[in-house]
């Protein structure tokens, strides 16, 4: 199967990097989508920060708030911060076609920018098939946000979790007022396009609302004028009524999309619960980062399956056995070789926290000997080296 994600070097040299399913596990992983909206600042950071699952932050989303662990871009380079290209902490994901890019107040093209990979763009993606295990490429609908989607789905997510995506522009409160002085009403759940007519037709223009204080667009300090915030509320539409349309092809990927940003468009379509909700559920399902206590963890050996659970056997998969090749053969990367015991390596044993460990000089056959009269039962033996 052809790469989907790549990197490629200042003399356009590319070399395939093995990433899909890297993430993948046998419950749901999860990850936030950070998005840029303004309810992002309303939302309980810290706990969303510190939440023992990753961070997707797209364009600007997050800044100044959360450090992502995955960062994807679709606008020009020019846009974005040094510091998220020159952190090695971020894996980052952009088209191909930014790599020869430089990256902001440097001389550095952004292919030499650490733990940043490129993959190609397909613009052709259907609803139907918006998340097929068959593509090679990442789906382009000329949005940041669907781009993230797909990458995450790629790495092996399968819940995701999404913050400040309002998905919409609204008007401020202020030019609601001045709307209403001139008896136009305004609709939280219509499009903005709509109300911006209303406004016209009552002899109030776009110009004259552009004189009262705008926003807040995003959770950071930028605005936008009337006009390109209506272009950017039918952008967000056009994507919300996409991933609608996608909701099948979703499902079956297994895919869950579950918002917690309260009034986003796409609570309609997805599951939506509340924050609060949402944390309690990450720290019941894989445990609390801080735990109330570490005492007496160094001092455990082996991990028994808890009492809770019934029988846990690992048993051998169908028609093999632990004596003769499967009946069907293998790909070279599911057998693993096995290799000799080299002079050189080192052999630990632990009983009951007592490490016995042969150097180099001493041969193999005496220390096997010295094995049988050692309870085996109680003897762990692994290969370091």
């Amino acid at each position: 199967m052809t790469a989907i994600f790549h990197r490629i070097d200042t003399d356009r040299t590319v070399t395939p990097a093995s990433l899909e399913g890297l993430c993948s596990a046998p419950i749901p992983s999860q990850c936030w989508i950070i998005g840029g909206g303004p309810s992002l600042s309303s939302l309980p950071i810290d706990e969303i920060r510190n939440s023992p699952i990753p961070k997707m932050g797209i364009n600007l989303s997050g800044v100044g708030l959360i450090r992502p662990n995955f960062w994807t871009a679709y606008d020009p380079s020019s846009r974005f911060l040094r510091s998220l290209y020159l952190d090695a902490g971020i894996v980052k994901f952009v088209p191909r076609r930014r790599a020869h890019d430089f990256i902001p107040d440097t001389n550095y093209k952004v292919c030499e920018a650490p733990q940043l990979f490129f993959f190609e763009r397909d613009t052709r993606r259907g609803f139907a098939d918006f998340l097929g295990p068959h593509h090679s490429k990442i789906v382009d609908w000329a949005d940041t946000f669907v781009q993230a989607i797909d990458i995450l789905y790629r790495l092996g997510f399968r819940k995701l979790l999404l913050a400040g995506c309002e998905m919409r522009v609204r008007p401020s409160r202020e030019q609601i007022q001045r709307a209403a002085m001139q008896g136009v009403t305004y609709s939280p759940f219509g499009r903005l396009r709509d109300f911006v007519r209303d406004c016209e037709r009552a002899g109030l223009t776009a110009n004259e609302l552009d004189r009262c204080p705008a926003g807040p667009h995003y959770h950071f300090d930028e605005t936008k004028t009337v006009r390109t915030a209506v272009r950017t509320d039918e952008h967000y539409l056009r994507i919300v009524q996409s991933l609608r349309l996608s909701r099948r092809s979703i499902a079956d990927a297994g895919l869950q999309i579950i918002s917690v940003t309260p009034h986003s468009r796409l609570n309609d379509l997805f599951a939506y619960r509340p924050i609060r909700q949402v944390l309690r559920e990450i720290n019941l399902q894989i445990g609390p980062v801080a735990p109330t206590t570490l005492r007496g963890q160094y001092q455990k050996i082996d991990a028994p399956a808890p009492s809770r659970y019934g029988p846990l056997e690992d048993v051998m998969p169908h028609r093999w056995n632990r004596n003769a090749a499967p009946a069907l053969p293998l790909s070279s990367s599911t057998i693993e070789p096995k290799t000799p015991f080299d002079d050189e390596c080192e052999i630990v044993i632990e009983r009951r926290r007592v490490n016995v460990k042969r150097q180099s000089s001493q041969p193999p056959d005496r220390l096997v000997r010295a094995l049988r009269h050692m309870d085996d039962e109680s003897v762990t033996i692994c290969e370091e080296g």
